[in-house]
Order: C-alpha cells, then sequence, then structure tokens
C-alpha cells in the first residue's frame, strides 16, 4: 500500500494534533503509507481511515457510520458515553483508541522491566492524573460538564487513561474494591458564546452533571492498586504517572519528565530501544513531546491496517476501560 486516503472528523485541539500526526508521518516512518488527503465525506471511495476526534457524545455516531462502511478508525478515547457506545463502533475495519499514554518510551521502558521480573512481584502501585483544567470555578458550563453530551465527567477524560496504563503495565483489572467520586463545583456559568476550550463563563450558573474526581481501590492480579484522577485540582498541571512497587524494586514515571524512568530512585534515559523512541531521536535524553506520541499513534494505526495485525491500543481496551469505569461509579454510589 504506497498511500490511503485520511479523512479528520472534528477540527478543535486534537483534530488539529491528528493532523499533524499524518503530515509528519513520512518524516519518522518513511516505510508507512503516504496520508493523501484531509476529506470529510461518508461515501468519498478515497477515503480508508478516518480519525474522530469530535466530543464524546458524537461517537458513536459517527464512528458507527464510517465502521459500517468498512473504514479503519482511530478515535480518540473514551470511545462514546459508555461501553455501548464503544461496541457499537465495531465495524470489519482496524479500529485503534487515542491511549497515548501507553505509548510513551520510558513507559514502554516500564513494562519490559516489569515482564522481565525486574523489581520482582509487584505487590501494589499508585496511579494519578491530576489537573486542573477545570479549577476555575467560572470555567464555562460546556459540554465536558454535561453527562448526556461528556458522559461520566474526568472518569472518561483521565480516568480512562490511568485504568488504561493499569491494564498496559500489570494486566487486567479483575475487581473494583472500592470507589469514591465527587463533584466539587456544583455549578458553572453558562457560556456567553461559542467556545474552543476553557474559557470563562458569563451566562447564567447551572448544574455540573459529572464528576470531578474519582478514586479506586483495585486489584490487578496479585497487585493492589489505587488510581486517582481530577480536573480540579488546583495547581496540578498534567500530573500524571505512577508508581509501581515490587519484592525487588519500584519503577516510577511522570508524564512531565516524559522521558525519564525512576528505577529504585535512579533516573534512567528512554532511548533507542526502548519502544519507538529511534524513530525520533539519536540518543537517550532527548526529549520528546505530547505531538510526538500522537505521531506514534498515527503510525501504529497505518501499520496496523497494512499488516493486517493490531498494533497499540485497540477498541477491546477501550470497551474493558469503560466496563472498569462503569464499574467505580457503582462502587461510588
Amino acid at each position: 500500500m504506497d498511500s490511503i486516503g485520511v479523512a479528520v472528523i472534528g477540527f478543535g485541539w486534537m483534530g488539529r494534533v491528528h493532523t499533524q500526526a499524518y503530515a509528519r508521518l513520512r518524516h519518522h516512518y518513511p516505510d508507512l503509507p503516504v496520508p493523501l488527503s484531509l476529506i470529510h465525506m461518508l461515501d468519498d471511495p478515497r477515503i480508508g481511515a478516518v480519525s474522530i476526534t469530535a466530543p464524546n457524545f458524537l461517537h458513536r455516531e459517527i464512528g458507527a457510520a464510517f465502521a459500517a462502511t468498512g473504514r479503519h478508525l482511530w478515535i480518540e478515547k473514551p470511545v462514546g458515553l459508555d461501553a455501548a457506545d464503544a461496541r457499537a463502533i465495531a465495524g470489519d475495519g482496524h479500529v485503534s483508541v487515542g491511549f497515548n499514554y501507553r505509548h510513551a518510551p520510558a513507559v514502554q521502558k516500564a513494562r519490559a522491566i516489569l515482564r522481565d521480573g525486574g523489581i520482582g512481584r509487584v505487590t501494589h502501585a499508585r496511579f494519578q492524573f491530576l489537573s486542573d483544567y477545570a479549577a476555575a470555578p467560572d470555567g464555562a458550563l460546556t459540554w465536558r460538564f454535561l453527562r448526556s453530551r461528556g458522559g461520566n465527567g474526568v472518569l472518561g477524560d483521565l480516568g480512562a487513561h490511568a485504568v488504561d496504563l493499569v491494564r498496559h503495565l500489570l494486566g487486567e483489572i479483575d475487581e473494583v474494591v472500592a470507589a469514591d467520586t465527587a463533584i466539587f463545583i456544583p455549578r458553572r456559568p453558562a457560556p456567553g458564546g461559542a467556545t474552543t476550550g476553557h474559557e470563562r463563563g458569563t451566562g447564567p450558573l447551572g448544574p455540573v452533571e459529572n464528576e470531578d474526581w474519582l478514586a479506586a481501590l483495585l486489584r490487578a492480579g496479585d497487585a493492589r492498586v489505587t488510581i486517582e484522577a481530577s480536573r480540579v485540582a488546583s495547581g496540578e498541571q498534567n500530573n500524571y504517572g505512577f508508581a509501581i512497587h515490587g519484592t525487588d524494586g519500584v519503577l516510577s514515571w511522570d508524564f512531565r519528565r516524559m522521558g525519564e524512568l525512576v528505577v529504585n530512585g535512579r533516573p534512567i534515559f528512554a532511548g533507542p530501544g526502548d519502544g519507538e523512541f529511534a524513530a525520533f531521536q539519536p540518543g537517550p535524553g532527548n526529549a520528546m513531546s505530547y505531538d510526538d506520541l500522537k505521531v506514534i499513534e498515527a503510525a501504529l494505526f497505518l501499520r496496523s491496517i497494512t499488516s493486517g495485525v493490531p498494533h497499540g491500543a485497540t477498541l477491546s481496551d477501550a470497551i474493558r476501560a469503560a466496563e472498569v469505569l462503569s464499574e467505580i461509579s457503582r462502587k461510588a454510589g
């Protein structure tokens, strides 16, 4: 396959990231097909693959329509509002899901160490996804805060990433032991007009319908795992990461130092041989970016199409994450 037509649906920030990822592919992965076009027609025969970066409530309608035509999909997490929405997108084409943090080379290095028993038997771990993008009480009441459009709030937004990292690094989640969720800012002002992100609201106050915060205790095999996610953690910008303790050591990673894995207290830089690092930089210590992770996703998506073998996060990962999040909501009451 020398080329493939792609469509990008949804041109907010994530739509731009997907578009730029396709544009950069040939720089880092010269063996993959050339993305030919950025077009939007459901029945256009030139389209073989589709990126869906629209808001959560549109994932099912758009995804199911393209899946029914046999197109391949790269769709942002959480894939709809719940597991039923995710299941509805299944079709004959391949589906990749935007769980980008699992593709950081340092995370891939951690996964290899864990698979090799490098810290012994994992006993307990904690995963946190803390941010303050919604910490301002006067932030506009956009679709993100409405259950019919934003689903379960921070669970689907950041909690989905936490659940995916647990599964990617430690294996299947066997049980949600306990959970709690909260809405800390119960009312927000309506937008004064069209919004593109997290602007101040200037209209009347309305109720926030979905969760600002979650915490849960999980079991993954013999390991006890805690996860916490918040969109209203004042002073926290993208504080995403984990610490995994085993009988012979500990691994920790902080997204804000994306190329660094701390092993038994000693920082080790990811380098060639760790995940997809070699496609971007020649040696350890050279920094990679968030947008690079999306280029990796784009490459794995096209690699899945050309090889017929799934690479990266798939629809089944999104379905399982949604099932775990639903159980967290149930346990939280």
